[in-house]
């Protein structure tokens, strides 16, 4: 009997052993030999970068800058780069305008070639998909039509493209009160902001997961079994906003049963109902898409405006001048009355003092792209799985591309429209992407800011406060930390 608990013992232990090794060998191939050898092979075609280290790859390096960066005081200038993205700044001019990077085991090339930027970008579904999201992106947007690809994105992007028609912002016009988020529920889900008040707030929670957890790596083996109070967290916070959506769903659904209403609606929770109560399985979507999509918009349709509007503000307060051009042309244009649809295409000056808004402070951090097998791009042949990361700030305020007064606010380069303000260079402004992946409610998010810098305009002048502290931040989107602090004088005789 004790031989045959020796031998069991003996077994367990050198399967154990057996198993550590095949283990060990695993992640030293995964996290040292094949990022090794992919920056060799990268290295010998003249792309440099600072080196890979074990597991962590660039992100110490990164966070130390950033946490260097973002605690020193600035002044009141658009010059935000090297605040923004320290490490983007510094690499590009160590290393030129492509360079390799790592984001933690994860091989990255950085570009802003333009060049090679419009090849990835514009051959984005055959060589470029975009990546698998990272753990906590995937619970703040699901695989809904920011992060999918293949047939499922063909069809989510026509239900969007219907949505997001112009025609359809004349309900934003009436209906404007409560900026982004109430927008955004009203043409989107047709309720208002305090039905949909609890999803925003989970989802601003997941938010700051996300930006919490940015450049940080993860453990190999360790974290598959030990998970930390942020995977916690976003597991809960993603089971509760989607209970929350399907409860909303029935809602709809129940209306229709019960005889209440006609249809799901037109606006673009029912159009997804009607995808999901589709007997036809092509067209039909999943109560998983369903819930993916919502979270989508209501996430991205509310941070962007949310960033592109704040700075907006920010540059008008500060630059009286361009205020008081563009409160005449609104004046002109509307007199006292709400902005319409066919007003709106008229703003020329406000189109120019947005353009150079979202150049100076583009609403996207980076587009990430994935390289699905090896494939030439330009001079350089990149590995299977690498990726290509495009950081939009770098791009827009690049000298060799704007001029040496690139870190200036100047609207008049974008007098002519936005091909002659970039030479005709597509990939020079960037701000919603571009090529067949560019962000389907660009059209949306630029009138919905119009409208609302219209209504101020109309209303108010805008001067900025003696409390303001600048000190734009990396996030989800670039968001001013401390807030943006104005003060508005009415225009009103009785006010």
């Amino acid at each position: 009997m004790m031989d045959v608990r020796v031998k069991l013992l003996i077994l367990l232990a050198s399967s154990f052993l057996i198993y550590s090794l095949i283990v060990l060998l695993k992640v030293l191939y995964d996290y040292w030999w094949v990022p090794l050898r992919i920056e060799h092979f990268l290295n010998s075609q003249g792309l440099q970068g600072p080196p890979y280290k074990f597991i962590h790859g660039c992100n110490k390096q990164i966070n130390k800058m950033r946490s260097e960066a973002l605690s020193k005081p600035m002044g009141l200038t658009h010059d935000i780069l090297p605040r923004v993205f320290p490490h983007v700044y510094s690499w590009i001019n160590l290393y030129g305008k492509n360079y390799l990077s790592w984001d933690g085991v994860q091989a990255q090339v950085v570009t802003t070639d333009p060049e090679l930027i419009k090849e990835v970008l514009k051959n984005s579904e055959q060589t470029f998909p975009k990546r698998e999201p990272p753990i906590y992106i995937s619970r703040l947007v699901g695989d809904g039509l920011v992060t999918t690809e293949g047939e499922k994105w063909a069809k989510q992007r026509k239900l969007a493209n219907y949505v997001f028609h112009g025609e359809s912002l004349k309900d934003v016009f009436q209906e404007f009160r409560m900026l982004t988020s109430e927008v955004i529920s009203r043409t989107a889900f047709g309720s208002s902001y305090l039905e949909g008040e609890k999803i925003f707030y989970m989802l601003k929670k997941l938010a700051d997961i996300v930006s919490r957890n940015s450049n940080k790596s993860r453990i190999p083996i360790l974290s598959k079994f030990w998970k930390t109070d942020d995977d916690v967290g976003s597991e809960k916070l993603a089971r509760e906003i989607k209970d929350l959506v399907i409860e909303i769903v029935k809602k709809r659904e129940n209306k229709v049963a019960s005889g209440e209403a006609e249809s799901f609606g037109s606006d673009f929770l029912g159009l997804l109902v009607k995808a999901f109560n589709n007997p036809d399985k092509k067209n039909k979507i999943s109560m998983e898409d369903l819930v993916d999509e919502c979270k989508t918009f209501y996430f991205a349709g509310q941070e962007t405006v949310n960033a592109l509007l704040a700075w907006a503000v920010l540059v008008l307060a500060i630059h009286s001048d361009w205020q008081d051009k563009a409160r005449r042309e609104v004046m002109e244009i509307f007199g006292s009355q709400n902005p319409h649809s066919e007003g709106l295409a008229k703003l020329k000056i406000m189109s120019m003092i947005i353009n150079e808004t979202l150049r100076l402070y583009a609403p996207i951090n980076g587009l990430v792209r994935r390289a699905r097998r090896q494939v030439q791009v330009g001079k350089l042949v990149l590995p299977a799985k690498v990726d290509v990361w495009i950081p939009n700030m770098a791009l827009h305020h690049d000298p060799q591309l704007w001029g040496d007064d690139a870190h200036v606010f100047k609207p008049e380069r974008f007098k002519e429209g936005i091909a002659k303000a970039t030479k005709y260079n597509a990939a020079a402004f960037i701000p919603f992407g571009m090529g067949p992946r560019a962000c389907v409610g660009m059209t949306f998010a630029i009138n919905e800011t119009k409208t609302a810098l219209s209504m101020i305009l109309q209303r108010y002048t805008i001067s900025l406060s003696p409390a303001y502290v600048h000190s734009p931040t990396p996030r989800i989107t670039v968001q001013p930390q401390h807030g943006i602090q104005v003060i508005l004088n009415s225009l009103s005789n009785d006010a």
